[in-house]
């Protein structure tokens, strides 16, 4: 039997149904629960002709220019969970299955995928374009899980979002197909989601499901019914209904809320997953404006608070919310892989630990500090509601350290 796919879920929403002529974008991302998340920038550069790049499992060619991204990763691995560019596009993934086995054989995975867009698309599209391209080129497979007992395989979904339009990209294996949104509310969870809506696919796609006997040519070609398990994308995201609820007031504070809501499921605490990090960004239609990226960088975000990124030149590195690195000696990187598990713990991960044992065994004194920390989370919010409505132009010196500040002031709070 298949495992399940982590359910992680993934939104947006476009105006009318969000505030003010804001994009909104975000995700949980649920995964074993004692991986620890990331939260990582890397500036913009440039590359030698012939340089490769070395993804999780394998190594690719480089491109000339990568942008400047942030992201929200596992620690052990090259890619991301999700995170966004220096232009305005978001990228997260989804594990899936589908009717086609995962490949076990180690090539690029779906987060590798979600970093590689992001570094090399300015827009939404530029984005889908070389995670297509990549995965024609090289295909998709390897462990999704730090774990050396048993190989952890999964298709992969991506939500591709700019400041204008969003992509659900959908694949298995090296064949995709995928839909263009520019208005409304959309979801993408663990299940395949596209169904006759298909605005871009891969040009073998329909010959390919023909030769397996999986669609007949007549019928409307569904992606979702072909490469389904039997009726699992029947019962996908009930994510929407919580987002929808929202009226036409989708802000940063009502996805941050819809990321919080454990009895609708999109907020993950089970036996097996947690949300381990979640992120939302708002991105301006108006170009003059800068886009906002909210991470958590700790587990459930119901005990987490949301802190604000700005891409400007020379932001100031956080460390605290960076893992230790193990260079070459990294189980991860070894063959065999993962014999051991090391600590990858960063600062925050582990006063957040503290906090949280504090939560469940003193609850006067949690409540208080949790009340403390969603104020500071809501002065962050109102500042950069602040920045989105002025009418000059944001200097950058006011936001180089914002993140940093604000995990700074987390942790005095722990301590």
């Amino acid at each position: 039997r298949m495992a399940a796919a982590p359910p992680s879920y993934c939104f947006v929403a476009f105006p009318p149904c969000s505030k003010d002529g804001l994009v909104v974008f975000g995700k949980n991302s649920a995964r074993p629960r004692d991986e620890v998340q990331e939260v990582v920038y890397f500036a913009a550069a440039a590359h030698d002709p012939g340089s490769k790049v070395e993804c999780t499992y394998i190594e690719i060619e480089q491109v000339p220019k990568t942008h400047a991204i942030v992201l929200s990763r596992p620690s052990w691995l090259w890619g991301a969970e999700m995170g966004a560019n220096e232009h305005g596009v978001c990228v997260a993934n989804e594990a899936v299955v589908t009717r086609e086995p995962a490949s076990e054989s180690e090539a690029l995975l779906g987060m590798d995928l979600v970093r590689l867009g992001l570094e090399r698309g300015a827009t939404a599209k530029e984005a889908l374009d070389v995670i297509v391209a990549l995965l024609e080129e090289h295909g998709q497979g390897g462990n999704y899980y730090e774990d050396g007992s048993s190989c952890h395989t999964f298709q992969s979904t991506f939500l591709i979002v700019d400041r204008n339009e969003a992509w659900i990209l959908e694949t298995s294996g090296k064949y995709w197909a995928a839909e263009k949104i520019t208005e409304g509310v959309k979801c993408i969870c663990n299940q395949l989601s596209l169904t006759t809506k298909i605005d871009a696919e891969h040009p073998e796609l329909r010959n390919y499901v023909r030769s397996q006997g999986w669609w007949n040519g007549e019928s409307d070609f569904n992606f979702s019914e072909v490469f389904s398990l039997a009726d699992d994308h029947l019962a996908c995201c009930s994510g929407r209904d919580s987002l929808g609820k929202q009226g036409g007031d989708v802000s940063a504070q009502a996805m941050i809320d819809v990321l919080r809501d454990k009895d609708s499921g999109v907020c993950v605490d089970s036996e097996s997953f947690l949300t381990t990090a979640s992120m939302v960004s708002v991105l301006p239609q108006d170009p003059s404006f800068p886009c906002v990226h909210y991470f958590t960088g700790t587990p459930d975000p119901s005990r987490s608070i949301f802190k604000p990124f700005i891409f400007v030149d020379d932001v100031k590195l956080v460390p605290k919310v960076q893992s230790p690195s193990f260079g070459n000696d990294d189980p991860a990187k070894k063959i065999p892989r993962f014999q051991e598990k090391p600590d990858r713990r960063h600062e925050l991960y582990k006063a957040h630990e503290w906090a949280r044992s504090l939560l469940e065994n003193d609850q006067d004194k949690g409540q208080k500090l949790m009340r403390i920390m969603l104020d500071l989370e809501k002065q962050g919010l109102e500042a950069m509601e602040d920045i989105l409505t002025r009418t000059e132009v944001l200097d950058p010196a006011e936001v180089v350290d914002l993140f940093y500040d604000c995990v700074d002031t987390e942790l005095k709070f722990f301590k």
